[in-house]
């Protein structure tokens, strides 16, 4: 993953805990890098390995950690690092995810070693619509369901993101996602 992803956990947990928190984690996940470079690109594992000593460190499941980081990504990564792409995405909740795709397009030009997720729309209603995630990665799912409730708040619709058991598999996922009328 590229550094922003790391740089970005990072700043969570410092914004919400503190530089030593974070400094406990990075030493219990055993990664030695001090600075994540945002254009650089780190082993999944790392992301991974911090993840995890976050969720022992903060006595937190790594699920919530996850859908908390996603929300984030979406409400200060993305909107401050790239509100162009973000307010070029659409003007409403529904806009926005019909848009995911070309949005993932455009990052893919920015970054050539990135291997973004796949997201695709179908059922799509006046209200709903059935979200589809692929992947490379496994384990994310909580992670796109605060990334789409990050997207609710940042659009001030109340979402509703809901898993769709028998559409989960490796890299891959299915969500019904609602909002009001």
């Amino acid at each position: 993953m590229y550094g922003m992803v790391n740089k970005a956990l990072q700043n969570m947990v410092v914004e919400a805990h503190g530089e030593q928190i974070w400094e406990q984690i990075r030493t219990r996940a055993g990664v030695d890098i001090e600075v994540f470079i945002s254009n650089e690109g780190y082993p999944d594992e790392i992301t991974y390995q911090l993840a995890g000593a976050a969720s022992e460190v903060l006595k937190a499941p790594v699920e919530d950690l996850l859908r908390a980081f996603g929300s984030y990504w979406v409400l200060k990564t993305a909107r401050q690092g790239y509100s162009e792409l973000m307010t070029a995405g659409g003007r409403t909740l529904r806009e926005f995810l019909l848009n995911l795709p070309n949005l993932h397009t455009r990052i893919g030009l920015m970054f050539p070693q990135l291997r973004p997720p796949e997201f695709s729309c179908s059922e799509v209603a006046e209200n709903s619509l059935r979200l589809h995630y692929r992947s490379t990665r496994d384990g994310l799912t909580p992670f796109v369901v605060g990334l789409v409730e990050g997207l609710g708040l940042m659009f001030e619709t109340p979402v509703v993101v809901t898993p769709v058991p028998e559409a989960h598999g490796p890299g891959r996922d299915e969500f019904l996602v609602s909002w009001p009328g």
